[in-house]
């Protein structure tokens, strides 16, 4: 079964297609620029930039089923530049690629989209894939519009059709507040953050991939819309300490009332990091589980401590 996935050399698409490779499936990856691949990818095809008018008829020659994971995430100044480049690649992109692939005849198509789709942050109780989607971002706008119109694409043809919500994905390679986060802890620091009280989910890039790796054959995964996660919610002081354990560095929380905290955050520009350091968003994958019959293989723990060893060896120079 050949399988195409596009953002097949990023951080989730490393770790899918070489998990694809281990369990049988011929990898073909769609590049944006001519690249190495690694082993685990036995095909390449160039197609550029992914947008309304990417020329995808050699990508899917022969194709089986479709993972669709690339997308525009960098935030830009231009906040109205930003909206319109998201559209294009994020939501009129994937459209683009569903409808060339459904003239394709390719089976299945995988989608990776985001929790953003549902909101960004749930105080009350876990966002489930039936709640009223409800973005705040140009970023999970385009990944709502596109999840619709990937409805619309299943709904004329004979293709197959699964999406998956992902929150914040890590692993080896993760940035942004993870690796800031990893930063502070190996640094012993003091970390104003023992007064939070808050429930997020996370889901390690072995797991997510474990999950799209299960919808590629599992008969009860066709036209659903799926949650994941790790199957564990911490609040940011518990996944705090979990990192010192896995980098065996004394921990140094400090309480500090969260509404300072906030106050600060909107003092200093910071008010989104805030956000995410001391609210909730966390997801509900009973109907994962249920459903599909997946559980999260591998541990937070374990992901946590091959994470840190990977940051340990080699992420240190990253940056945040």
């Amino acid at each position: 079964m050949r399988v195409l996935v596009t953002g097949a050399t990023g951080f989730v698409g490393n770790v899918l297609c070489s998990l694809l490779a281990q369990r049988g499936y011929r990898v073909r990856a769609a590049l944006r620029t001519e690249r190495s691949i690694p082993a685990c990818i036995q095909e390449k095809v160039v197609v550029g930039d992914i947008g309304s008018i990417t020329r995808w008829a050699a990508a899917l020659d022969d194709v089986n089923a479709v993972i669709h994971l690339a997308a525009r995430t960098h935030i830009l100044d231009d906040m109205s530049a930003a909206a319109s480049l998201y559209m294009e690649t994020n939501s009129h992109g994937t459209r683009h690629l569903a409808d060339a692939a459904a003239q394709a005849k390719v089976e299945r198509f995988l989608f990776l989209s985001s929790i953003k789709v549902n909101g960004e942050d749930s105080p009350q109780r876990a966002y489930r894939s039936s709640d009223e989607p409800h973005p705040e971002d140009a970023y999970g706008t385009s990944k709502w519009i596109a999840e619709q119109m990937l409805a619309e694409v299943a709904a004329k043809t004979a293709m197959q059709m699964a999406i998956v919500r992902s929150p914040l994905v890590y692993g080896p390679g993760v940035r942004a507040n993870f690796l800031r986060l990893m930063q502070w802890v190996e640094s012993q620091w003091p970390i104003p953050l023992a007064a939070v009280r808050n429930r997020r989910s996370l889901v390690s890039v072995w797991n997510l991939c474990d999950l799209l790796v299960n919808l590629l054959s599992n008969p009860g995964g066709v036209g659903g819309t799926w949650m994941v996660s790790d199957g564990e919610d911490l609040s940011t002081p518990e996944f705090i300490r979990r990192v010192g354990r896995a980098m065996n560095r004394r921990v140094r929380l400090v309480s500090v009332p969260v509404d300072l905290l906030r106050l600060c955050g909107s003092v200093t520009g910071r008010q989104a990091d805030v956000k995410r350091l001391c609210g909730s968003l966390f997801v509900d994958i009973a109907e994962t589980r249920d459903k599909l019959g997946w559980s999260p293989p591998v541990p937070v723990d374990q992901a946590l401590a091959h994470t840190v060893a990977w940051y340990l060896s080699e992420g240190k120079g990253h940056g945040a």
